[in-house]
């Protein structure tokens, strides 16, 4: 994912876009529809138009160009619209049968929808011809799976459920920031101790997915990782008491928040942090990469994993895929040989802040926070998050959000957990 505000604007659709044409050698093994073009031009649809994304891109180009000789590389953005824009292009485009070569998006479950409309090909023989099987670790392949089958390969991993903290706020109520509070419960506790000692909006928050975050982490702490995961395969009654309970935590972690969350952006509610405002704010781990942007140093905040999900790791992963009777075919398997490859994964995410998808890669290459989160992908159990994609559809995403910020101006829990189960009942 993401740095900065444009990664907002990433998040909250399945697209923003890039088009990019390239030309190179390629292997011709796996899946894939279509005829190649005489250009050999490969068109890649992506939400990395500035930024760290922009760089992280840029190095995934270099890497191609020198993997891919063959084919030829034309970079083209449609920018504006929080990525909708993006996202409506490409959407025309598949529905006018006029895919392109391949195109971004989250990997896991909100890939249901292209193939459900049979817009994506099949991309498991490519697992096996590029080595990813068995570089890629168990947990994250079987997270990337849909009915037995893989249909992207992931440039990159993030982590969701992080909490970054301002110890000088933190002080005023004797509270240690290196240390994570036990369970909710406990942080609820510290957060009435910061609020007594004077601090208005202890945890900062903003709209949209930011809240949706929020309450996953804070599932997935009450219910456990196999609950947690239960609650999007099916498994798990989001009727349970045990919902209800977490649910009433959550609105109650709201009262500790800033007034104005559905009128401002992660960015804001970071700065908040970041200026003394907040002690606390819940967001994405790109959030590494935007505190350097700033020139935050790492003496000014701590971080740890949201209260009660210290041994999980809620992970996302931007990916690519290979569309149903795409242009050239064998030029998009080439980029998606780069994107999963050694070299391609350490150009990419070095520069963007995101941590390899793979095992192999060496932590010497990366900034603190990344290495730690790297030993963590080793170690955690992975699981998925609804707000950016690998746990849920793109169309139930878009109900759970509009839930959310329907509780966020009116928290009834009931009428929040009856429409958390009704999205999910929707394909």
């Amino acid at each position: 994912m993401r740095g900065g505000l444009s990664k907002t604007l990433a998040l909250v659709g399945a697209a923003g876009l890039l088009a990019v044409s390239a030309c190179g050698n390629s292997d011709d093994s796996g899946g894939g529809g279509g005829n190649s073009s005489a250009s050999k031009d490969v068109t890649v649809f992506t939400w990395w138009a500035d930024g760290g994304e922009k760089a992280g891109l840029d190095g995934l180009v270099s890497v191609f160009g020198t993997t891919c000789k063959d084919f030829k590389f034309v970079n083209s953005a449609v920018a504006g619209g929080a990525g909708s824009n993006a996202k409506q292009v490409l959407a025309n485009d598949l529905q006018a049968g006029k895919p392109p070569s391949t195109f971004q998006a989250h990997a896991g479950a909100e890939l249901k929808d292209y193939i459900n409309a049979g817009q994506v090909d099949d991309v498991s023989q490519l697992y096996k011809d590029f080595g990813l099987d068995k570089a890629f670790p168990q947990n994250l392949i079987d997270n990337l799976t849909v009915d037995g089958k893989i249909y992207s390969i992931p440039a990159n991993v993030h982590r969701a459920n992080m909490v970054w903290v301002n110890p000088t706020v933190l002080k005023k109520a004797s509270i240690d920031a290196t240390k994570a509070p036990a369970n909710v419960d406990a942080w609820i506790a510290d957060l009435t101790k910061l609020k007594a000692a004077g601090v208005a909006a202890p945890l900062a928050i903003s709209k949209g997915f930011a809240q949706e975050m929020l309450v996953e982490a804070v599932l997935l702490g009450e219910l456990g990782a196999d609950k947690f995961k239960g609650l999007w395969d099916g498994k798990t009654d989001w009727a349970g008491g045990d919902v209800t309970a977490a649910l009433n935590k959550y609105k109650t972690l709201l009262t500790f928040t800033n007034t104005d969350r559905e009128a401002i952006d992660w960015p804001d509610a970071l700065g908040y942090v970041n200026s003394g405002k907040a002690g606390y704010t819940l967001m994405g781990d790109w959030v590494a990469a935007q505190q350097l942007a700033d020139k935050i140093p790492d003496t000014a905040y701590t971080y740890w994993p949201a209260p009660g999900t210290g041994a999980d790791f809620q992970f996302l992963s931007d990916s690519f895929t290979l569309p149903t009777n795409g242009a050239d075919p064998d030029g998009a398997k080439c980029w998606l040989k780069t994107v999963g490859s050694a070299e391609g994964q350490k150009a990419f995410n070095t520069k963007k802040g995101s941590i390899p998808a793979r095992s192999d890669a060496d932590p010497a290459d990366y900034p603190k926070y990344q290495q730690g989160a790297m030993a963590d992908w080793k170690k955690d159990t992975i699981v998925p998050s609804c707000a950016h994609g690998a746990a849920c559809t793109a169309g139930q995403n878009n109900d759970i959000l509009s839930a959310l910020s329907q509780f966020s101006g009116s928290p009834d829990v009931a009428k929040l957990q009856s429409a958390l189960g009704t999205a999910m009942k929707t394909s």
